[in-house]
C-alpha cells in the first residue's frame, strides 16, 4: 500500500476529522480580513504569508499582526455583523457525511473563535469542538493581547490540542486536514494529514503531503469508496 492509499484508508475509517479553518474551511484568512477591515490589510497579509510559508514562529506572526491591528470589541462585533463567512464550496456536504457516519468533527484553528463560531454554527458543529485563539479586550473595548495559554497561540499547538483530543476520548483513526505549516506538522500526533489546496496551494504543504487534494468532492468521493 502506498503511503498515499494508507491515508486514503485512514479517512475512511476515520473516528475523527480535524479541520483547519482559514483557507480550508473558508475561502479566506480571517485575520487578512479582519485586519482590510480595520485598514490595516496590505501590511498583516504579508506577515500572514510568511507565517504559513514557516518563515517565523506562529507566536511571533501572531502577535505582529495583532499589534498592527489591534481590533477592539466593537470592531470585532461590526466585523461580524457585516462580513459574510465564504465557505468553501464542498465543505458543507463534507461535513454532513462524516456527521451521518458518526465521525467527530471538530475545527482547530490559530484564528480568533470570535470569527469561527459562526462557521461551526452553519456547519452544525458545536462550539465545545472549536479549538481557537481568544482575544482579551480591556473594560472600555480596546485590544488587550490575546490568551497565551490557548495551546493554538503557539507553534505546535494544533498538535497539542490533537493529542488532548487523543487521550481525552480515545479516538484510533484521527485524520487533521489543511492548508498550512501548523496543520502539516500536527501529524503526528495526528494518525494522518491531508493537504488541501482548494483555495491556496502552498508548496512546502504540497511536498509534505502523502495525499493532496484541490478539492472537498474528491475526499467525500473516498468516503463512498467501499472496501473489499
Amino acid at each position: 500500500m502506498s503511503p498515499q492509499q494508507s491515508v486514503q484508508e485512514l479517512f475512511r475509517t476515520a473516528d475523527c476529522v480535524c479541520f483547519d479553518v482559514d483557507s480550508t474551511v473558508i475561502r479566506d484568512e480571517g485575520i487578512d480580513e479582519l485586519a482590510r477591515f480595520c485598514g490595516k490589510g496590505d501590511e498583516v497579509k504579508r506577515l500572514t504569508a510568511e507565517a504559513m510559508g514557516g518563515n517565523m514562529t506562529f507566536q511571533e506572526a501572531l502577535k505582529k499582526r495583532l499589534d498592527i491591528i489591534r481590533p477592539s470589541v466593537s470592531q470585532i462585533r461590526e466585523f461580524i455583523e457585516t462580513f459574510p463567512v465564504h465557505l468553501t464550496p464542498g465543505i458543507t456536504d463534507l461535513v454532513k457525511v462524516l456527521h451521518e457516519r458518526g465521525v467527530m468533527v471538530y475545527l482547530v484553528s490559530g484564528g480568533f473563535r470570535s470569527l469561527i463560531e459562526p462557521v461551526a454554527e452553519k456547519l452544525h458543529i458545536p462550539p465545545h469542538n472549536v479549538f481557537a485563539n481568544r482575544l482579551k479586550f480591556y473594560f472600555n473595548g480596546e485590544y488587550a493581547g490575546f490568551d497565551e495559554n490557548e495551546p493554538t497561540s503557539r507553534s505546535g499547538g494544533k498538535g497539542l490540542v490533537i493529542r488532548r483530543l487523543k487521550e481525552q476520548h480515545g479516538y484510533q483513526r484521527l485524520v487533521m486536514i489543511g492548508d498550512g505549516a501548523t496543520d502539516a506538522e500536527a501529524s503526528p500526533p495526528a494518525d494522518a494529514f491531508i493537504g488541501f489546496g482548494g483555495n491556496v496551494v502552498r508548496e512546502e504543504v504540497k511536498k509534505k503531503s502523502a495525499w493532496y487534494v484541490t478539492d472537498f468532492q474528491e475526499l467525500i468521493s473516498h468516503l463512498s469508496v467501499q472496501t473489499k
